[in-house]
């Protein structure tokens, strides 16, 4: 029981570093473009709203993965565990209580998260009689 705790530990952590990794990549590139192009923010929102659905789903999809099974929760606790800590950090950090809007996005995250779970343990090849 402890040995497949920490097995299903260790796919959600190893999901959640991975949208942080995919995240700081995507914002590095996005910085860039701002800075020596004449983008605007505005102009690559919805490239950022993308970006950050796929970092959730890939996040999702390596927990579930790793995992080898149960890939709803996987993917759902990966999400779960990103979205804490942006909140964690925007509340503590920076001082202020999430929007409505924050809200949504992130139950649309966690969802999104879930369905990477699922379709990772079910691309992992795993045998359920392995477990």
């Amino acid at each position: 029981m402890i040995i497949e705790a920490k097995k299903l530990g260790g796919a959600v952590l190893f999901g959640t570093v991975t949208i942080f990794v995919i995240a700081i990549a995507a914002s590095l590139i996005f910085s860039l473009l701002l800075r020596f192009t004449s983008l605007t923010e505005s102009a690559i929102s919805l490239f950022i709203t993308i970006v950050s659905f796929l970092a959730l789903f890939i996040g999702g999809f390596m927990s579930g993965g790793k995992g080898k099974t149960k890939g709803w929760m996987l993917g759902g606790s990966t999400g779960i565990l990103y979205t804490l800590f942006v909140f964690l950090f925007q509340y503590l950090g920076l001082d202020s209580s999430p929007s409505s809007e924050q809200l949504i996005y992130h139950g649309c995250y966690i969802l999104t998260a879930m369905m990477g779970g699922v379709l990772g343990v079910n691309l992992s090849g795993s045998n359920p009689k392995e477990n």
